[in-house]
Formats: C-alpha cells, structure tokens, sequence
C-alpha cells in the first residue's frame, strides 16, 4: 500500500555552502487504488439508493365506449375556456357568468361544498393555449375536485356562450 524508499548510502556526502551536511530525500509513495475503490463503490451504492422525485401523474378513468350515465344537470357545473384565455361557467341551469382566474379555486370549493355530487365539465377551446387547459386541472386537483370531465367545446358551445355573455 504505502512504502518508502531509501536511497543507497554513497560515500561521498555532499555539504552546503554552510558546511552543514544537506539532508537526504526520502521518496514516499502512496498507493491509492484502495481509496479509489471505496470512492466509486459508495458513488454506485448511493446512486442506486437514491429515490429521485417521483413523476406527477393523475390518474383518469377512462369509461367504457358507449356507456351513457344519466346525471341531473343540477349536478353539473360546466367550465368554459375561450379562444382568448377568459373562463365562464354555467352550474345546472343559473345562466353563463364569467368567472377570474382567480376566484375559480374558491368558486369550486364553494359548489362542491354546496353540491357533494357535483361533476365538473371543462370544455376547452381548440385555440386555446394548452397552459390555460392544465391551469384549470391544477385548480381541479387544489381543490380536490374528483369527479370532472375534460371535453372539446363545440360550435353549439359557442354559440350559447356568445348570446348570453
């Protein structure tokens, strides 16, 4: 592992200007593949060990095709996204009102407090940036909003939010 080398004593020794005798080197040598080893042994053994963050997924239940569920629109509160990033929603039949970015946590807090079996419908404009589409499924998830539906919005859509706005 480690040793030392001494040199062969010769028999001329040299002396410095002073008239002292000049010290003789000693060579050391260190071998250093055994601290080597442990250093890449524990590098593998926390690398391996080591829990990275985990990835954030939710998780969709997709239905069946063809199945149809009968639901009350008194239960339903539709999300609408427009083409410019706006939002109005429309809970059972009270009419399209618009609605801020802002207030939508706790507009949704308060309807599925209001309504236990409320089922939320986001209809989302094909124009629409995509962040606005995951904003509003981050706001679901905040206010822990179980049960809603991400749907494309329709001409008919359209329309009915253009008349009443």
């Amino acid at each position: 592992m480690a040793g030392v080398q001494e040199a062969a004593p010769s028999g001329k020794e040299k002396k410095s200007a002073l008239g002292l005798r000049k010290r003789k080197r000693v060579g050391i040598r260190i071998d250093m593949t055994p601290m080597v080893d442990v250093a890449f042994l524990l590098l593998i053994f926390f690398m391996v060990t080591t829990v990275f963050r985990r990835p954030l997924a939710m998780e969709v239940n997709i239905p069946e095709p063809g199945a149809k569920v009968e639901v009350p629109a008194s239960n339903v509160m539709t999300i609408y996204v427009l083409e410019d990033g706006s939002l109005v929603y429309d809970v059972g039949l009270r009419g399209i009102t618009a609605a801020s970015w802002d207030e939508l946590h706790d507009l949704l807090v308060l309807e599925s407090d209001y309504n236990p079996d409320l089922i939320v419908l986001v209809k989302v404009d094909r124009n629409a940036r995509y962040e606005k589409m995951v904003d509003v499924l981050d706001t679901l998830d905040e206010a822990q909003v179980q049960r809603f539906s991400v749907i494309p919005m329709t001409e008919a859509d359209k329309l009915t939010i253009g008349g009443q706005q």
